[in-house]
């Protein structure tokens, strides 16, 4: 439950000196009374209302209804002898608080129906002070049924943005960690094999110091080739890791394909103003690492790239002229398809590939649009 002092913080459709004034307001009536007795025993109830009010705020469980039941019962006592209503408005509010669906319906109902009892009594005994209050008592009467739903409304909705709020933090906390495992991955697969290599050369080149000299030498200078080769894998990709727009990997595409003697088509817009930068960039590694199969295993001559942005979904499809995923399925493995299968079934999206007079690498990730706010300075 929230704190008691807390009251006057929340937006309740009530201003602060409202708040204040039902404070007080009890006294007036009470005062009014000519009898000590009354005066005394009313005083007794404002305090005890209060007092409820306030444990009602601070205890959990089957206390809250017990204090509740208290402060429905003096609400009550206040209206017949005092002529005094807005207690009411007071319990209309803590209801609105109670987070049990049942336990908020219950106290609802017995409280609303328990004040227009009371209230219809009182007029049919034709107490004054309760028609010279009639307005006011209609609209106290209209925030008994309307205060509470718009009380447990508005907590439900702070909860769902709170849970809304955690499950964003946890997505990005998930992004994160899938990024890790890619770095460490490509990491793994740039430098492993490079650093490997590198140390077996070494060996071998220290056991031929005696025997090759020349031989020797030329493993040195394998292993520079190798140490240069693996430092530019290593700076492409942490260019990489920055981000890659879907029109700039394409455009990368076209100098390989020219390169590679292989003509290239485009079907479509590469430029995706309203996609993530997150969702481009995992587009950018599969469309790379599909045009580098094309080049080094297809034997094609034609490759054709067609980009489909719908409404629901991003689709990108890889087709070549080539000889066919039947034979070069065992390059595939090992040319990163597993990676990019992996990059892709975390957007929630699916690889297909598919062979028919060459191949055909289909990629869908679903269309989700990013908002200005969160991307402005991308």
């Amino acid at each position: 439950m929230n704190k008691w002092y807390q009251i006057f913080q929340k937006s309740t459709g009530l201003s602060v000196y409202v708040w204040v004034m039902f404070c007080i307001l009890p006294f007036y009536f009470i005062f009014k009374s000519s009898s000590t007795y009354e005066v005394v025993s009313g005083i007794v109830m404002i305090i005890l209302f209060f007092f409820c009010y306030f444990r009602s705020f601070t205890s959990k469980g089957w206390l809250v209804y017990f204090w509740t039941g208290v402060q429905i019962i003096i609400s009550i006592a206040m209206t017949l002898l005092f002529s005094y209503v807005y207690f009411a408005i007071f319990l209309a509010f803590f209801i609105g608080n109670i987070q049990n669906r049942a336990g908020f319906f219950t106290l609802y109902s017995i409280h609303l129906l328990s004040t227009f009892i009371t209230v219809n009594y009182g007029f049919v005994t034709q107490k004054k002070l309760l028609f010279t209050q009639f307005p006011f008592i209609l609209i106290s009467l209209i925030v008994v049924i309307l205060l509470p739903f718009n009380t447990y409304n508005r907590n439900k909705q702070g909860q769902l943005e709170g849970q809304l709020e955690d499950a964003n933090k946890r997505i990005s906390e998930l992004v994160k960690l899938e990024e890790r495992q890619r770095i460490a991955r490509d990491l793994h697969d740039t430098l492993g094999q490079k650093l490997s290599l590198i140390g077996l050369k070494s060996d071998l080149a220290g056991k031929l110091m005696r025997k090759n000299l020349a031989q020797a030498q030329a493993e040195i200078n394998d292993v520079r080739q190798t140490a240069r080769s693996a430092l530019k894998e290593v700076r492409e990709m942490v260019t990489q890791m920055r981000g890659t727009r879907l029109e700039d990997e394409v455009f990368r595409v076209k100098q390989i394909m020219k390169a590679a003697e292989i003509n290239f088509a485009v079907e479509g817009s590469p430029v995706l103003n309203n996609t993530s930068l997150l969702t481009e960039n995992v587009l950018s590694m599969c469309l790379k690492e599909a045009i580098t199969n094309v080049v080094k295993h297809s034997s094609a001559t034609l490759c054709t790239l067609t980009i489909e942005s719908l409404r629901s979904e991003l689709v990108l499809k890889i087709k070549d002229n080539g000889i066919g995923i039947d034979d070069q399925v065992s390059c595939f493995r090992g040319n990163g398809l597993s990676g990019m299968r992996e990059r892709i079934e975390f957007m929630n999206g699916s690889l297909e590939i598919v062979s028919n007079n060459g191949t055909m690498v289909i990629i869908k990730v679903p269309n989700v649009v990013k908002l200005p706010e969160e991307e402005a300075g991308v």
